[in-house]
């Protein structure tokens, strides 16, 4: 490539860094929101969460548009090219991360009896368990670094006890109180949205290591 080649390149590469990483932002605030809107059962922050998911939708198409340019005019080889491919798909998972997000806030109206819910305190800090890894996940995908991705891996784990402790919690109340079975169970989409959440970040997170390394994680890792 000629110097001013590179340089656009370079730019480019930047630009589609940036929008992803504004893209992880507000997945980010999001995911807190839509969970402080259930809690405190307020329906409005829960609509500014749904309305403003139309912006990770724009982002995600700025993403895809600058992409295949890079692709048609720059033509970028090896770890060029895999990092290129990697922003495609990553920008594609942290939209549905999202949506997931989307998807809670609108359950907001939807939970009636929020005191006697006990995983209404355990759904709060599962959000922040999978805020933070989509914090983490991006951090790595743009320092390039497989370590800190394969933390997010491994944290996908306490995600995945808190889906299974709730998941009992609230099997056992509708059980037990059969007039709940209504609300509980739209705690347990959250809960379930919260875990794919997890799982998502996770699958950023094995993108990330091969965009940077050429291989992915172990399988046990996995």
């Amino acid at each position: 490539m000629s110097d001013h080649t590179v340089k656009a390149f370079d730019e480019d590469i930047t630009r589609l860094r940036g929008l992803i990483a504004e893209m992880g932002g507000l997945a980010e605030v999001a995911i807190q929101e839509a969970l402080e809107a259930l809690v405190r059962g307020d329906e409005t922050l829960g609509d500014q969460v749904v309305a403003r998911d139309k912006k990770i939708d724009a982002l995600e198409s700025e993403v895809d548009k600058l992409a295949v340019r890079i692709i048609a005019l720059r033509a970028p080889m090896a770890d060029d090219l895999r990092e290129v491919i990697a922003a495609l798909k990553i920008a594609g998972v942290v939209e549905r991360i999202g949506d997931y997000s989307k998807n809670i806030a609108k359950r907001v109206g939807m939970i009636e009896g929020r005191d006697r819910f006990e995983p209404l305190t355990l759904l709060p800090a599962m959000g922040e368990i999978a805020g933070e890894m989509v914090h983490d996940v991006l951090t790595a995908y743009s320092a390039r670094d497989p370590d800190l991705a394969r933390e997010v891996i491994a944290t996908d784990a306490k995600v995945d006890a808190f889906y299974n402790s709730i998941f009992r919690n609230l099997v056992s109340h509708m059980v037990e109180n059969p007039a709940t079975i209504s609300s509980a169970a739209q705690l347990l989409f959250v809960a379930r949205n919260l875990e794919r959440i997890g799982d998502h970040a996770t699958n950023v997170a094995e993108m990330v290591h091969f965009a940077a390394t050429g291989v992915y994680p172990p399988e046990e890792e996995r």
